[in-house]
């Protein structure tokens, strides 16, 4: 039931504690004392390397699905709250005028049906770019099932769009949900949304991401990355996030385990081959083992190294880019030095690795240089878990 009486404080503590199950950065913003705790403003990640502050919270809590993970669910018993367009748009230009949100991440609850949800974030966004000449960051969410009209709408007024796809396929959603439609409710919207961008290039100028929750619909991480795949090359995403599934209390699913952080973070990785090295999938696809998900114990790139012996070792100073970025250790930062480097001088020493930002540890394996120091023949196969290479 929604709570009416409810202070702009209390809405602020309540719409962003059923914000952050969705992913738009880096985390919130340290408290500072004496002040409300700024749990509603997070650090999201911008194209170009940079990073905004972002105002996040829901519109409303209130929602009419029944999603079997999600902490604003119908049948839980929680307090409802809700902003009007108006209110929340006032309250976010506050923060901004005090340096403390640059941007404003909109998104809602479905309290009658997506098309009326859609209206609170579209007028919001209204007030904000129209009628106070705000022309920051906005990213807006496509709420499942919202018509052509609203989804084009939100589209002239957002920097950045996304909806949650949630889970990779149909059957995979269709356990979470019983009235979300993958095709219809969220595929066709992004598909929307690419075209427009691709058709008007100053629209959403920072394109659409989306999101999984992990662990929930208990899919395999090859339906995951499969999906994801398609998702770049069809859809044109920016940005893909992973959120490992949390049970939470009132729900259908709160009895099952919360997901291994580990898995959401080989996940990331293997995104980070798809989305940043251009690697294929039929590639990242090698990390994965015989039940179709990635080794806990080894990052994607190390384990696509052991499926593909054939391809090692390579001439350190010989080997094209592609190759160099094939080898654990070295990425495309320390490959493009390779290459510099190369052409100045031979690279024939592991103080030549140490300079070039190469970590030798891993790389030694894979790789090969006239006067290779012995010991390096000794370096085993082992799968680490240090970090993305």
């Amino acid at each position: 039931m929604l709570i009416k009486g409810v202070g702009t404080n209390d809405k602020l503590r309540i719409l962003a504690e059923a914000a952050r199950f969705d992913v738009c950065g880096n985390g919130a913003l340290e408290t500072k004392p004496g002040d409300l705790p700024f749990h509603f403003i997070h650090r999201a990640a911008l194209p170009d390397g940079g990073c905004v502050s972002l105002f996040k919270v829901l519109l409303t809590n209130s929602c009419i699905n029944d999603c079997a993970y999600c902490a604003s669910a119908a049948s839980r018993n929680v307090r409802r709250a809700a902003f009007k367009p108006e209110e929340l748009a006032r309250t976010f230009l506050d923060l901004n005028h005090r340096h403390l949100a640059e941007g404003i991440f909109l998104s809602s609850g479905i309290a009658e049906n997506p098309n009326c949800a859609m209206e609170g974030i579209i007028k919001t966004a209204e007030i904000l770019r129209r009628k106070c000449g705000f022309k920051g960051y906005i990213h807006a969410k496509m709420l499942p099932g919202a018509s052509p009209d609203r989804i084009e709408a939100v589209c002239a007024l957002a920097s950045r769009v996304s909806v949650n796809i949630e889970a990779p396929t149909a059957a995979h959603l269709k356990r979470l949900s019983s009235q979300k439609n993958l095709l219809e409710g969220i595929l066709a919207p992004m598909r929307q949304a690419h075209g427009l961008h691709e058709a008007h290039p100053q629209l959403i100028p920072s394109g659409q991401t989306t999101q999984f929750v992990v662990g929930a619909a208990g899919e395999k991480d090859v339906d995951i990355l499969g999906t994801t795949a398609e998702l770049y090359q069809d859809m044109g995403l920016r940005r893909i996030y992973f959120s490992a599934y949390h049970p939470i209390l009132g729900t259908r699913l709160e009895g099952v385990p919360a997901e291994s952080p580990w898995r959401q973070h080989r996940l990331y990785q293997a995104d980070w081959l798809l989305r940043v090295y251009g690697f294929p999938w039929s590639e990242v696809s090698l990390a994965l083992n015989q039940q179709g998900n990635l080794p806990l114990k080894a990052n994607p790139k190390l384990a696509i190294a052991h499926a593909s012996p054939w391809l090692f070792p390579v001439d350190i100073n010989y080997a094209g880019y592609e190759e160099l970025l094939r080898v654990p250790g070295i990425g495309p930062l320390a490959a493009r030095r390779i290459v510099e480097k190369r052409r100045l001088c031979a690279i024939s020493t592991i103080d030549h690795l140490k300079k070039l930002r190469v970590r030798y540890r891993e790389a030694m394996p894979y790789i090969w240089f006239k006067g290779m120091p012995s010991f390096a023949k000794q370096l085993s196969f082992l799968p680490g878990l240090e970090g993305d290479s």
